[in-house]
């Protein structure tokens, strides 16, 4: 891993992603000098961290690049780096939307190509992960590639790229969702006659403390609703109304990831039915 990490890792793009990236990089121990940020317009962030190559000229033949821009970006990035290709460099894509095909046809053949989705929970360590790689990828850089991506959470192989597009419009979008829901949260308690400020307090709060519930060991969600829905009592009541069959929350929710993962789907050309299959969590 240390030879690795010598040859230096290069990041395309160091917005709101990839500044959680190298955050958690620099956190982790891994050395500020391994590091080489290209971006357009540096941060004052960025440029205080001692030891980073802010738009220096990436080594000749660095371990791994880190593709962090906007999907629109990618092509114009991709023209710029052709020459990485051909199996010693690692390309790792976080842009939202671009298949690995789209790498392996900008790349000469044999380059190794991971595509992978992580999620805002990432700016506090706490993100999920999923990604797919090419047949290209040796064991070694699936460890760097690891060691990266796990200092911001944990990571699930899957087992098909075309399940990207759900994964994004679950796991991807879904911190959206969340915070949606804790908006109407606080606008229901404030239309109901709480003061605006708590009721903004209570919702945070609540659907804060339900989140750290959630990722204890073993969390069972559903062993939790039933747990605190009394039979005949307040919870009750509203879930009358919130898993309603038809205006629930199920079926919202079902839409909710439908439309997102079509959308996905469209922008990256993948227009295959969906693919049901079991995922591998790898790390925690």
């Amino acid at each position: 891993m240390s030879e690795l990490l010598d040859r230096g890792i290069g990041l395309i793009g160091c917005g709101f992603m990839g500044q959680a990236l190298l955050t958690a990089w620099l956190a982790d121990g891994l050395p500020a000098e391994s590091f080489f940020v290209r971006d357009p317009r540096p941060s004052k962030w960025l440029t205080r961290q001692k030891g980073v190559h802010v738009n220096a000229a990436f080594p000749e033949s660095p371990a791994a690049i880190v593709i962090a821009t906007r999907p629109a970006d990618v092509d114009e990035v991709l023209s710029e780096l052709k020459t990485f290709g051909g199996g010693d460099t690692l390309v790792l894509s976080i842009a939202a939307s671009k298949p690995v095909s789209l790498f392996e046809e900008k790349f000469a053949e044999g380059t190794p190509v991971i595509r992978a989705m992580p999620n805002l929970p990432a700016t506090v360590g706490a993100a999920v992960t999923a990604y797919v790689a090419n047949a290209h990828l040796r064991e070694d850089q699936k460890a760097l590639f690891e060691k990266l991506m796990s200092a911001v959470g944990s990571l699930v192989e899957l087992p098909a790229e075309d399940l990207l597009p759900i994964v994004t419009a679950l796991s991807g979008s879904g911190p959206a969702y969340v915070f949606a829901m804790a908006e109407a949260f606080a606008a229901a308690g404030f239309e109901l006659g709480l003061p605006e400020e708590l009721a903004h307090e209570l919702a945070i709060k609540m659907v804060a403390g339900a989140g750290r519930m959630l990722a204890q060991p073993d969390a069972d969600a559903t062993g939790f609703r039933v747990a605190v829905t009394s039979k005949g009592g307040t919870t009750e009541a509203g879930m009358l109304e919130f898993m309603a069959d038809d205006t629930g929350i199920h079926e919202l929710v079902k839409r909710t990831i439908e439309a997102a993962a079509i959308r996905c789907g469209e922008l990256s050309g993948q227009h295959q039915a969906p693919v049901t299959s079991r995922l591998r969590v790898v790390r925690d």
